[in-house]
């Protein structure tokens, strides 16, 4: 794809208004593939264990840094704290507090 086409296509990208868990606190507005891409990442490296702020992050680098465009970290922190928001994952009691995704009963 040359450099025309790509800011062609980037402008029209469809965006995503992620949630924070804070109330009072507005998350950010991102490209929803971007958005799409790393929770997929999130979740899947949650599914295998409770983890840590910089264990998570770590695990997130390591899994997407060949396949992502942009700050790994900071997309990391805005799209954890989204499934967070609406409940999906869930800090543990613990300290360090760990990340887990939340068990429903169903």
């Amino acid at each position: 794809m040359n450099l025309a086409n790509w800011h062609a296509t980037s402008l029209k990208e469809e965006k995503f208004q992620t949630l924070h868990p804070t109330p009072g606190k507005t998350n950010k507005s991102i490209a929803r593939g971007k958005y799409e891409f790393i929770k997929e990442h999130i979740m899947a490296i949650l599914s295998e264990s409770e983890l840590s702020h910089t264990e998570l992050m770590e695990k997130l680098y390591s899994r997407v840094k060949d396949n992502f465009d942009g700050g790994i970290q900071w997309y990391g922190e805005v799209v954890k704290l989204d499934p967070e928001a609406r409940s999906v994952i869930e800090r543990t009691k613990s300290r360090p507090e760990k990340y887990k995704l939340k068990t429903t009963n169903r």
